[in-house]
């Protein structure tokens, strides 16, 4: 009985220390993980989001580059990290969602290791085609590459980069099937689609912006239900006809599985809180992010997207036979 009374008493008194560390938190500075190299979009997304997440808790946010395997490995650290809510990861759709297919083996389960936090911006995708392909909206273009398949070709970044991925997936959804040309980064595949040497390709929509305004390529559409506010004037895929189509890239926070609920549901509202300060949402317009909707903030809404996106970008990666090691 003693030693009932004694293990009880030891694990109450670690539940108040547990809830009294929930409650303090943060004490010290914190960690976002960023699992690709300084510089890329969502890096910039992450910097920009930093400073204004520091006032509101009123302890500094330090990005911390950790890049590696498709990202997986800065992603796989935060899966393994104590659940204390001082490191949490900023996730896209190839460390969240892509990458959980294409691997053979994945460091982490995307959909089970981690607790949710909230989905921040979305970079939508664009498809572009050289200047004198004569198509000037999405079903002229895909009337076009139908009468001509076997001589139509697309570009990408390289094989299973998203760039490729996104085509497929819009290939798949519109029926056609053409040549795919991979090339060695997206400046290679963007110079050839303006020397004409390829048709299309699909690209952030903010990095095709002056290519676009200088009609160096035309923008057929923006390949998300909605428009992006950098492209404001090109209509999405969605209201072209291609209804339910989403190929764009997103990012959003997660923290390690079993993270307590109060460390959580704080960096849930201090980052919706610094997503709605009007100069955080100024930088990311700037760098082409589309902030999200109040309706899709949620937890459980990031929780039932993260399972969608696997879903989703799964189908052309196994079409395909695309993988990697």
């Amino acid at each position: 009985m003693k030693k009932l009374f004694l293990v009880a008493t030891f694990a109450a008194a670690f539940g108040n220390a547990e809830s009294a560390i929930a409650q303090d938190w943060p004490i010290r500075p914190v960690t976002m993980v960023v699992p690709f190299a300084a510089g890329g979009a969502f890096d910039v997304v992450g910097r920009i989001l930093t400073p204004r997440l520091s006032e509101l808790l009123g302890r500094q946010v330090v990005v911390e580059n950790v890049s590696g395997a498709g990202g997986m490995t800065g992603v796989s650290r935060v899966a393994k990290a104590s659940p204390d809510g001082y490191q949490f990861v900023l996730g896209d759709a190839s460390t969240f969602a892509i990458n959980q297919t294409f691997y053979k083996n994945p460091l982490y389960n995307a959909a089970t290791d981690f607790e949710p936090v909230v989905l921040i911006a979305e970079i939508p995708q664009v498809l572009v085609v050289r200047k004198d392909l004569p198509a000037g909206n999405l079903q002229e273009f895909i009337a076009f590459v139908k009468a001509n398949e076997t001589r139509t070709q697309f570009g990408s970044a390289g094989a299973g980069t998203g760039s490729h991925l996104t085509c497929l997936l819009f290939n798949g959804a519109v029926g056609i099937n053409v040549t795919h040309i991979p090339y060695r980064g997206a400046g290679p595949a963007l110079q050839d689609l303006i020397a004409g040497h390829i048709d299309y390709l699909c690209a952030p929509a903010a990095a095709m912006a002056s290519q676009i305004e200088s009609k160096a390529v035309k923008a057929i559409a923006v390949l998300t239900k909605n428009r992006s506010l950098s492209l404001s004037s090109l209509p999405s895929a969605h209201e072209q006809g291609l209804t339910d189509f989403e190929a764009g890239n997103w990012g959003a926070l997660f923290l390690p599985k079993g993270t307590p609920a109060r460390i959580a549901q704080k960096l849930h509202g201090t980052t919706i809180a610094a997503m709605e300060t009007p100069t955080v949402q100024q930088r990311l317009r700037e760098v082409g992010a589309d902030i999200v909707g109040p309706e899709r903030r949620s937890p459980e809404y990031l929780r039932r997207f993260v399972t969608s996106e696997i879903e989703k970008w799964a189908r052309p990666i196994r079409a395909t036979g695309l993988t990697a090691d």
